[in-house]
């Protein structure tokens, strides 16, 4: 499974909140407008509250494509986004994230709560048993997730995560750099159980 990966769609996890500061929301319009400009689609969560919903107008309005994929349960909570290129209706969490990686070249994770890490850490798991060979990143706006990247980094140290599992994930506080690295992406499949 050596050799680049082609993005042309890329799966956003991200907040069903905007955050605090507004800077979270400017970035995610970012994210969405260089998506758009630069030929790939968004695949996401297909609210259109929070930084969800700012990425996915953005790309809209700068001509892309954008793919919603939402539970039935969610439809009414997260209020669907009805102006998507496609929204997918699933059964549950499970079959949303199942379809969302099926659609999906690749993976980002911008600001966001409890399901935007458990996103990112199931796709990251696939990545390390081989389950796919897609490139997963962290877009580290304002800083927000450089606690956790140095927690990677200590479970490397303390011996729970080997340096080939961490160096899965891509973590920039550049969209356009960690689109760039995507594009550079080359994937070997790990031996987890090796020591």
């Amino acid at each position: 499974m050596g050799g680049h990966s082609l993005v042309k769609r890329l799966c956003v996890f991200c907040g069903s909140s905007s955050g605090k500061d507004p800077a979270y929301a400017v970035e995610a319009a970012a994210v969405g407008k260089l998506l758009a400009e630069r030929g790939i689609g968004v695949v996401y969560g297909g609210g259109q509250v929070g930084l969800m919903g700012v990425v996915a107008d953005a790309a809209l309005e700068a001509g892309g494509e954008v793919i919603g994929v939402i539970p039935k349960h969610l439809m009414r909570a997260e209020i669907a986004h009805h102006e998507l290129t496609k929204l997918h209706v699933v059964e549950d969490m499970h079959e949303r994230k199942a379809t969302m990686a099926r659609l999906s070249d690749g993976f980002v994770a911008l600001p966001g709560g409890a399901g935007t890490l458990e996103e990112l850490f199931e796709v990251w798991t696939w990545a390390q048993l081989g389950l796919h060979a897609k490139p997963v990143g962290l877009l580290d706006v304002r800083g927000y997730y450089t606690k956790m990247a140095e927690f990677l980094d200590h479970m490397v140290t303390e011996g729970f995560l080997g340096e080939s599992s961490r160096d899965l994930v891509i973590v920039n506080d550049d969209a356009e750099a960690l689109l760039d690295a995507f594009s550079r992406h080359t994937y070997t499949p790990i031996d987890k159980w090796a020591s």
